[in-house]
């Protein structure tokens, strides 16, 4: 494999971003990226949680507007400052999820937003389906079909719109292996047709096989771009991992190789995101759950606290057996959890802090009224104990800076001195200043006997930070590392599925 970034690129370019940047609240998102598109080319682009693609996407498709930088289209600089706007210019974009109007047919679906007939929609569309072998009527009603079916839908609405570029998001995720194979097939079938095709997977066997180029985004950077047939899914894993692990403190570093007692224990649980998980954490263990986005760590996390009231299993809490569990009794049984959105979810933005962080426990600052010089005390203890940078404890939680957001939703969830903590990407969105006191803590913690489930899309958190790791692939716990095992690139590779897709 070559080590650098190819600077030869495809014959006959179809597309082509020249030094994008897009910046969000001053935060670089995309750092100057370069991505070309050929004729009949299906190009591949894969990345890690947070690497850019997304953005990358939504600029090709016209939903954001780059802050810097050029998009030609067949050698053309162009503004693409609309979905419409691309539509009109060839570009689709084909959903992860397919739109689907349930209550209309098939051909009412391909209809919308067109101003033809529906004889002239059935002259156009109906070659189309033939060619790309759709068995299904037009005048089915669109809630019969198959996701796969849906996809040809979605597909075809490109198509109606003479589009040149088709991106595919993460197509086959809700596929079985054979439809995989037939979507693979209309993919080759649309590229000899000279239209260019963006693949974007989190799967990488499926990569080898359909893409024709590949490129790789890590931190908002291109890191690389080549021919599929230059490169090896390890090449893959190695392009994404970061150059430098994260500034985490030495004494966060040091794995604990004994295990408490257990004290969460998940048996066979089932919902429509995950299956099948079983895990055990033990007290005074941090234990990892790596995975990317989509994979099902959230999902799980909330079924474990009884968010989601459908999951089947059974849940252990300090050895007793909750089958009909929620958020406030697993509280009184030991077990917290803090949330991903902590403005949705965790905090109390227009009321003083001191609410949030004594919201859980005010059963315990009196029995008729609340004792406000208890809840002083205790907001004051957590504010000098997890460095809490405010005016004062009565400080509106919206006015103070992310990272002591999150300090404070993380005070609310250690009031009620928990023995197990599921902190669900606990430093996102926070400074590196705020990280290493949320580090610190959860060190803190264990020593203490307390147990963490630590999710992170950040796998360099979950490597530094976790004596033991779980990794999650498709709603199924596919891998668990110890000891040296826990390193960046075998948590990637068992993110990325390698290890079910890829043989060693």
């Amino acid at each position: 494999m070559k080590s650098s970034v190819s600077n030869q690129p495809p014959d006959r370019p179809l597309l082509e971003l020249r030094n994008i940047w897009k910046v969000f609240a001053g935060v670089p998102v995309l750092k100057g990226i370069n991505f070309t598109l050929a004729e009949g080319e299906i190009h591949a682009l894969l990345g890690g949680n947070g690497s850019g693609k997304s953005t990358t996407m939504k600029i090709i498709s016209g939903a954001y507007q780059p802050d810097d930088g050029e998009i030609l289209l067949s050698g053309k600089p162009v503004k693409v400052d609309s979905p419409k706007v691309a539509h009109d210019r060839g570009i689709y974009m084909v959903p992860q999820e397919p739109h689907v109007f349930p209550h209309l047919s098939v051909l009412e679906n391909l209809g919308i937003g067109l101003n033809l007939s529906k004889q002239e929609l059935r002259q156009r569309v109906e070659p189309l389906l033939e060619a790309l072998g759709f068995n299904a009527s037009l005048d089915e009603q669109a809630a019969f079909l198959s996701i796969a079916q849906q996809q040809l839908l979605e597909i075809v609405r490109g198509l109606l719109r003479n589009a040149r570029i088709l991106i595919f998001d993460e197509p086959t995720s809700a596929l079985t292996f054979r439809e995989t194979e037939q979507l693979f097939e209309r993919m080759r079938t649309l590229a000899s047709q000279d239209i260019g095709l963006i693949f974007i997977s989190h799967r990488l066997g499926e990569v080898m096989e359909i893409a024709d180029r590949v490129s790789v985004l890590r931190d908002g950077v291109m890191v690389l771009d080549e021919p599929v047939e230059n490169i090896t899914p390890h090449d893959l894993v190695r392009a994404m991992l970061p150059d430098a692990i994260a500034d985490i403190p030495e004494e966060a570093r040091q794995r604990k190789p004994s295990r408490g007692e257990p004290v969460l224990e998940v048996r066979n649980l089932n919902s429509e995101a995950f299956s099948d998980v079983s895990l055990t954490l033990h007290a005074g263990e941090v234990l990892g759950l790596a995975g990317l986005v989509g994979s099902g760590r959230t999902e799980l996390s909330e079924a474990i606290v009884g968010i989601d009231q459908h999951a089947k299993g059974e849940v252990r809490i300090m050895g007793s057996i909750l089958p009909h569990r929620n958020p406030a009794l697993c509280q009184q049984h030991g077990l917290v959890y803090v949330p991903e959105d902590r403005h949705a979810h965790g905090i109390f933005l227009d009321l003083p802090s001191v609410y949030t962080i004594t919201a859980g426990i005010l059963d315990r600052l009196g029995k008729w009224l609340l004792s406000s010089e208890a809840e002083k005390n205790i907001g004051q203890r957590f504010v000098e104990a997890m460095n809490i940078k405010l005016n004062s404890i009565w400080q509106i939680a919206g006015t103070l800076s992310g990272g002591n957001q999150q300090k404070v939703v993380l005070a609310k969830a250690l009031a009620g001195e928990p023995k197990v903590v599921i902190l669900d990407e606990p430093t996102r969105g926070i400074d590196a200043s705020a990280r290493q006191d949320v580090y610190r803590l959860i060190r803190d913690l264990t020593s203490q006997g307390v147990a963490v489930l630590l999710i992170s899309s950040e796998l360099e958190e979950v490597v530094d930070l976790s004596d033991r790791v779980l990794v999650m692939y498709r709603g199924r716990i596919i891998d668990e590392l110890t000891g040296d095992d826990i390193n960046l690139e075998k948590v990637t590779e068992a993110s990325f599925g390698m290890h079910q897709e890829v043989p060693a």
